[in-house]
């Protein structure tokens, strides 16, 4: 069966009513554009002589503070301002930043940075002490870091973070202001990978201790990045304008970037065929193949290390308690339709997802799923039905809840397939759209009943996606999975010298966790951007890291 008929067979498989809203979803995008006409461009001003992008860029940020976001949306704008111990380069591989070069002992415990000679925005130098105050930041209670557990694998990390040891206690130190050294508490060959995130980058102390919260405001910023904070009007735009005092300035082509928050991906769509738009960093799945031949040479797509899931909330307070039983759970989770959420509706090149570990993660051996897996679709939805009334529900006591998601793209797509699926096995489920930024909010404290989700990956490694069930691992365990011998795999993995062994240990623990479904998963991502042919050293890779340093316009320099 060829592509085409694969969906159509999807599609006219499912109930009326998904049919209906798909035919309805093509109409509707084909009268918007058609009723759009001809709108004059409109393009904030560039300096004469100057290069300027602008970006759409999916979501307001919250903040700016590189040590309190959690959203891709906010690296990006971060990433151009602050650069850490490492970098990405613009094929997304990782490359010295900060540090020029680095070492590892022996037992794979202890790294050593030899830092660069390079200056702040305001003209100090960066110093490791400036590593050192950052990293202990990011610990601080006080701080409520949401990605404080990202760097747990630092010793005495978890002891500071939940106060019951010193800020001076954690394994980071300045031998002398050129070297940072870190200490781990297990071998962790990624670390590289991990030093250029965001939660690693150092803020100016001088700055940070003097102004507070306020540091973070246009005139305030200070960074070490190729770019400097202009301007941010709240629901408009953030601006930047090129760092002169950056240590490699002179290769920087790009002089300003406009940041859009552009939660509308067909109206950023439009604007970028306008020219209003340089970049928008996301597009509606199903649209990719009819902007492919709209506009040709703009559409990028690739591999990326990325899942969307739904999390349902086990706490005890929760609205609907039935979801601290495992056979609703893993009803919900078999009864969905993955293949056509993918294949039927999305259409971009994701693919189903039965685990929580994407293809192609370095270091792993693939968990086979949880045990209905391999199941066909009608086999799932009558094991779902009779775990459902093992649990108590039926048609005449039927589960309901409401499954909050994001207001984005595919969200609005998907969201209705799983009412529709949860339906077929007597389950009611009401849909709450939010504003991406504002559901994440809601998920971190647990002010869900169910949760469309998404996770990229801070590093390739499988542990950037299991380590987020650990009991300990905090605010994006949407799903409060707490289960000690799943933990004990993970620690058993994190202290296995042996690749081979640790990847069974966490091909065990994922498997664990998949058959008790605290989540769970849809499908895996690509990335989706949509590009101006007219912009050069924007490179397609697996975890969608572009920076402005490495653009540049064709014909300007």
């Amino acid at each position: 069966m060829t592509v085409s008929d694969s969906r159509t067979a999807a599609i006219e498989g499912r109930p009326s009513v998904i049919r209906n809203l798909f035919l309805i979803g093509v109409v509707l995008a084909g009268l918007s554009l058609a009723g759009c006409g001809e709108q004059p461009v409109s393009r904030p001003p560039c300096p004469q002589g100057k290069i300027c992008l602008t970006i759409g860029n999916t979501s307001e940020p919250a903040t700016l503070d590189p040590h309190k976001s959690t959203g891709t949306w906010e690296d990006r704008i971060q990433s151009d301002l602050f650069i850490g111990l490492t970098q990405s380069a613009a094929d997304g591989t990782t490359i010295p930043g900060m540090a020029e070069r680095w070492e590892v002992s022996a037992d794979g415990l202890v790294w050593t940075f030899h830092l660069r000679d390079a200056v702040w925005s305001d003209g100090l130098p960066v110093t490791a002490d400036d590593f050192v105050y950052s990293l202990r930041r990011v610990l601080d209670p006080d701080t409520a870091s949401e990605y404080a557990s990202l760097i747990f694998l630092i010793k005495n990390a978890e002891a500071v973070n939940s106060g019951k040891a010193p800020l001076e206690a954690l394994g980071v130190r300045a031998p002398d202001s050129r070297t940072v050294e870190i200490t781990l508490n297990h071998p962790a060959a990624y670390l590289p990978e991990l030093t250029r995130h965001h939660v690693l980058y150092p803020v100016p102390r001088h700055v940070v201790e003097k102004l507070g919260d306020q540091w973070v405001k246009p005139g305030n910023l200070v960074s070490n990045g190729p770019y400097i904070l202009k301007d941010w009007k709240l629901g408009d735009s953030v601006h930047t304008v090129k760092n002169p005092r950056f240590w490699e300035a002179s290769s920087v082509c790009v002089d300003e970037v406009y940041w859009y928050p552009t939660t509308d991906a067909i109206s950023a769509e439009r604007r970028v065929e306008r020219g209003e738009l340089d970049i928008n960093t996301d597009i509606a799945s199903n649209r990719i193949a009819r902007l492919r031949q709209k506009m040709p040479g703009y559409v990028h797509t690739n591999t990326y290390l990325g899942l969307t899931y739904i999390a349902f909330n086990r706490r005890p307070n929760s609205k609907v308690p039935a979801f601290k039983d495992l056979r609703v759970r893993q009803a919900l989770a078999m009864a969905i339709d993955r293949d056509f959420i993918a294949k039927g509706l999305l259409r971009g090149g994701q693919l189903p997802a039965n685990t929580k570990v994407p293809p192609g993660v370095a270091n792993y051996k693939a968990s086979p799923g949880p045990y209905w897996a391999s199941w066909p679709l009608k086999q799932r939805q009558e094991k779902a039905r009779e775990l459902l009334a093992a649990a108590g529900y039926g048609p005449k006591n039927p589960l309901k809840f409401e499954l909050k998601h994001r207001n984005s793209a595919d969200p609005m797509q998907f969201t209705p397939a799983l009412q529709s699926d949860w339906k077929e096995v007597g389950v009611q489920v009401t849909l709450a759209q939010q504003e991406g930024q504002v559901s994440y909010a809601d998920y971190r404290v647990r002010n869900f009943e169910a949760a469309d989700a998404a996770w990229i990956a801070d590093y390739n490694d499988p542990t950037s996606f299991l380590d987020m069930e650990k009991s300990n691992y905090g605010p994006q365990n949407y799903g409060d999975y707490n289960n000690p011998a799943y933990d004990a795999l993970m620690a058993k993995a994190d202290n296995e010298p042996d690749a081979d062994r640790r990847a069974d240990y966490l091909r065990e623990a994922e498997t664990m966790m998949l058959n008790d479904a605290p989540i769970a998963p849809l499908y895996f991502y690509i990335n989706k951007n949509l590009v101006n042919p007219r912009i050069t050293g924007f490179v397609d890779n697996l975890v969608d890291h572009h920076r402005t340093r490495w653009m540049c316009v064709k014909g300007a320099r």
